[in-house]
């Protein structure tokens, strides 16, 4: 197979005047790209950077993003992205076990890190090593089995996990979108959602066709609708509660959206009674993807043409996987019984960097465990009941309760805690604490919701903090959150 860098380097040779990369007032062709990315890779070399080497991307929505992929592609370097929205602290773990070199991003999010590496800002300083090396050209060797990038994702206990994604697992990502929002040389991709996520997924879609991108730093409902309209924009990667806030926005109009194909959603669950009414405003343009960061996007997928048809399935089997379902000895089950949905192929990552013990426990003879419960129907849709892990997804991204609850339990008056998701019609779920005082110290929902500021990003902060008298158990003395999510869902009805 190829790589992302010889992909690339084929389209910039056929389209060198094409627009490739859009973004507010600044614009580069394939040929400006090329030079721009070859001018930054010898910079990271002349650093003393070699092939294998990680730098992290610490910035919101920029066109340096795309520019960096190719840094990476180009030079063999392995690129460790940063959500912008986590804390400080979150930022700093990653890096110190990834080893980051270097860090390239927007000053203000990179000055509160205390990590002692080599940082390049973002404006005056970036465009000054772009001016001083243009014209040189980095040649590295680099295979499909090499590693592209390094992407956090946190499990339901201990530190985040860094997922190893090599070229190879990109390209067949890449392949499966392009296949599954019917993405041809003319189309022109738009980036609202993050591209240190899902939406950086579908960036290298481009590198297949030549695709001009076009990135938005934020997402504002009425704003966005007019940019879409205004840049002829036809695919897209969407979160469910970008869908939800765009079609519930007072000034919608579906007219706006004309020049869309398709718009990949993926992130999250979705009611389904939401998306029949995106599909009554929009018609045919969602397409409907599941997979992991581990798989990503496309373990399954549903295409537009049959999305309204199967509101309660996530799709079929895409292209670059095998995908079964499974109980608890390894069985595969039939069609119609619930297990644990697995999946091995291309897609798959290459394990968990610097984590033997969760690389075991997660792939299991090249098979992915992705800790989801489902089942499949008679002819292959996949329809996923809920998820082993107990994972809350609020606006596409990943919340992890042990992680609240380890803050929570820092203040001297906690006994014990839960955090659950519950049901939120904006964000998908919002957080819930129920939090046992032990009578040593004076309990203040307040006050625990202060803490967590001090050492979560605010997206983690619970919404609401219960004081309660006990919390429910089984047998064992185990917590049963799912009693919790009931009795919640009651009490708010």
């Amino acid at each position: 197979m190829e790589t992302v860098g010889s992909l690339a380097k084929k389209v910039m040779k056929s389209f060198p005047n094409k627009q490739a990369v859009i973004s507010g007032d600044r614009t580069l062709t394939y040929r400006q790209l090329h030079e721009r990315s070859m001018a930054m890779a010898a910079y990271f070399k002349e650093l003393g950077l070699k092939k294998g080497d990680r730098f992290a991307v610490l910035m919101s929505n920029r066109l340096e993003h795309i520019e960096l992929d190719l840094v990476a592609a180009f030079g063999g370097f392995i690129k460790v992205p940063l959500n912008y929205r986590l804390h400080p602290n979150e930022h700093e773990y990653m890096m110190k076990d990834a080893d980051v070199q270097l860090i390239i991003g927007e000053k203000e999010l990179i000055e509160p890190i205390n990590v002692d590496v080599r940082s390049l800002f973002i404006g005056e300083d970036y465009n000054q090593v772009i001016d001083t090396y243009l014209g040189e050209n980095v040649d590295e060797s680099i295979d499909e089995n090499d590693l592209f990038a390094i992407m956090y994702t946190s499990g339901t206990t201990g530190n985040p996990k860094g997922v190893m994604l090599s070229n190879r697992n990109i390209i067949a990502g890449a392949l499966s979108l392009s296949q599954a929002c019917e993405v041809n040389k003319h189309d022109v991709i738009g980036h609202v959602a993050p591209l240190t996520h899902g939406s950086n997924f579908l960036s290298h879609v481009a590198w297949l066709h030549g695709n001009t991108q076009i990135v938005y730093n934020k997402f504002a409902p009425e704003e966005f609708l007019d940019d879409i309209e205004k840049d002829q924009v036809t695919t897209i990667f969407l979160v469910p509660t970008m869908v939800n806030l765009m079609v519930q926005h007072p000034q919608f109009d579906p007219n706006k959206l004309k020049s869309i194909k398709s718009i990949n959603m993926a992130g999250s669950a979705i009611a389904a009674s939401k998306l029949q009414e995106a599909l009554e405003y929009l018609g045919t343009i969602f397409v409907q993807t599941y997979g992991q960061v581990e798989a990503p996007m496309c373990i399954t997928i549903m295409m537009r043409d049959e999305l309204s048809e199967r509101l309660q399935s996530c799709g079929r089997t895409g292209p670059f996987v095998e995908m079964k379902i499974i109980d608890e000895q390894w069985n595969e089950l039939s069609a119609g019984e619930v297990g644990e949905i697995v999946c091995k192929g291309s897609l798959v990552m290459q394990g968990y960097w610097n984590n033997e013990k969760s690389t075991k426990e997660t792939l299991v003879d090249g098979w992915l465990r992705t800790g989801d419960l489902g089942w499949v129907d008679e002819r292959g849709y996949l329809h996923i009941v809920d998820r082993i892990k107990e994972v809350i997804i609020s606006g596409g991204v990943n919340i992890y309760p042990r992680e609240i609850e380890e803050v929570l339990n820092k203040h001297q008056g906690v006994k014990e805690t839960a955090v659950i998701g519950v049901p939120d019609d904006k964000w998908g779920e919002s957080v819930v604490a129920y939090v046992v005082p032990n009578g040593v110290e004076e309990v203040v929902a307040e006050d625990l919701i202060t803490l967590c500021t001090e050492y979560l990003a605010g997206f983690k902060k619970p919404r609401e903090v219960h004081i309660v008298d006990a919390l429910p158990k089984s047998s064992y003395g185990k917590i049963l959150k799912r009693q919790l999510v009931k009795a919640h869902t009651k009490v708010v009805k």
